[in-house]
């Protein structure tokens, strides 16, 4: 998320800058409990039985009513033979579920829908179908912010981190599970359609039109996104490093403002960061702006989620860099989410340094300045119990300050080397606070265990820098 993204933290950061198709998630119910693999921050989300290849949601909404009625098919593959198997969910009614072209015995549970095949499941490819009818919810955060899906003046948008995806879509909602995605979302006459990928097409539906978008790139679902309202439409195009072409896509509610300076900056601020990090890693980019009073901007994979008012050049560096740190190579695990905030706001520090503001160093010498009881240094970015604290200000800016650590101790030369190995080597992959640490050591030939302790793993102001 940008630094418009939630609670204290996302404001202090933005000032320094004919069947639904079931998602399988969760938790096998015949395996003994240590054959999950739940998110440890949010235990009931994500399934270790499966892994999920694609979704293909068609949906057909009615703005009016805030009415949807969908079919989502996933293909998936057991890693276990499984008896029953549940989804996230926890949208409206589900009126049926089919799995491997059979209808299947279905049951919510709170947040899940536990789902029996008329054959138990072997090891190996499979597929689940869920239909629902009725009005997906929104869903409150443990810090009180909003997600999921959100209903606007004129339609909805879903924004779905962390776990707001199971609002309207059946799904191994963890970011440990990335699949392709495919959107076929009808609307009536006048309403506009928006996902995440590249446009496919747009076909007449009734008196309205289907709009269907392909993610061919692996996402997670708290990346997904679908908008649905009365945007101006603006297409366009920027030339990657490496010689593609972009088509950049932009809807914008014109009554809520703002999106003219973030549409224009864009192929300036991904050129930037293609010099830092690599060439973009996606097949196409633009934004969505909506009156969605969610108070956050959001990395949406490809094109990012803007409120009311649009969004400053800082907050589009943040979200643009989001497309190599947290949607190209994304955490595993909730708990080193520092590892796409971090690195989204150091790409801010850069941009400022690089454009007359302040540099990197600047920003954390006036960070470090502050009192040892700050909140700043508590808790440290990656052992936060308390979901509240998923979007705190030591995850955004400690976990910055990390970097900028890390690249006076190796060196400019070895720190470029990183960002950029370390983008290329896990482009469309997860990853782990592990995986960073011995990537650098590896890059740098140093022994970095006391550096990263001291920035991301015990409580308190690191002394001596």
């Amino acid at each position: 998320m940008t630094s418009l993204r939630r609670r204290t933290a996302s404001l202090l950061a933005s000032s320094l800058t004919a069947s639904l198709a079931g998602a399988v998630a969760a938790s096998v119910l015949t395996a003994p409990p240590a054959a999950a693999k739940p998110d440890t921050l949010f235990p009931s989300m994500g399934n270790g039985g499966y892994q999920v290849r694609s979704y293909d949601v068609a949906l057909d909404y009615e703005p009016l009513t805030n009415r949807a009625i969908a079919t989502v098919r996933i293909r998936a593959v057991a890693r276990k033979a499984m008896n029953r198997f549940h989804l996230d969910f926890s949208g409206p009614e589900v009126t049926a579920v089919v799995v491997d072209q059979q209808p299947a015995g279905f049951v919510r549970r709170g947040d899940e829908l536990v789902v029996t095949p008329a054959e138990p499941l072997e090891k190996g490819r499979f597929s689940a179908v869920v239909s629902y009818d009725g009005e997906p919810p929104e869903h409150t955060d443990p810090d009180g912010s909003t997600e999921g899906w959100v209903r606007t003046t004129d339609g909805a948008v879903a924004v779905n981190e962390p776990i707001g995806a199971m609002t309207w879509l059946p799904s191994n909602n963890t970011p440990g599970d990335k699949a392709r995605f495919t959107f076929r979302v009808s609307a009536p006459a006048g309403y506009s359609v928006v996902a995440n990928g590249e446009l496919v097409e747009t076909a007449p539906h009734g008196t309205g039109t289907t709009w269907t978008w392909r993610q061919d790139e692996p996402m997670s679902t708290y990346l997904a996104m679908v908008g649905i309202g009365r945007y101006d439409v603006t297409e366009s195009s920027t030339t990657s490093i490496d010689g593609r072409e972009l088509p950049l896509w932009f809807f914008e509610d014109s009554a809520v403002g703002g999106a003219r300076t973030a549409r224009q900056v864009l192929p300036e601020v991904i050129a930037f960061c293609e010099r830092l990090f690599g060439a973009y890693p996606f097949s196409s980019g633009g934004h969505v702006v909506d009156d969605a009073y969610v108070g956050y901007a959001l990395e949406t994979q490809t094109r990012p989620f803007y409120p009311p008012g649009g969004a400053s050049t800082s907050t589009v560096v943040h979200e643009t860099a989001h497309q190599w740190f947290g949607n190209s190579v994304t955490l595993t695990d909730w708990h080193d989410i520092w590892l796409a905030e971090g690195w989204a706001t150091y790409a801010e520090w850069l941009w400022s340094g690089a454009h007359d503001g302040r540099t990197p160093r600047e920003h954390f010498d006036a960070l470090y300045a502050r009192d040892a009881d700050d909140d700043l240094w508590s808790p440290a970015p990656t052992e936060f119990t308390d979901p509240a604290d998923l979007f705190g200000e030591p995850v955004y800016h400690r976990g910055a300050m990390t970097l900028v650590v890390l690249r006076r101790e190796i060196g400019s030369r070895d720190f470029r080397r990183l960002g950029r190995k370390w983008a290329a080597k896990h482009a469309y992959g997860n990853v782990t606070t592990r995986d960073f640490e011995r990537l650098a050591e590896k890059v740098s030939g140093e022994r970095l265990d006391d550096l990263f302790d001291d920035w991301l793993r015990l409580d308190g102001k690191p002394k001596g820098y």
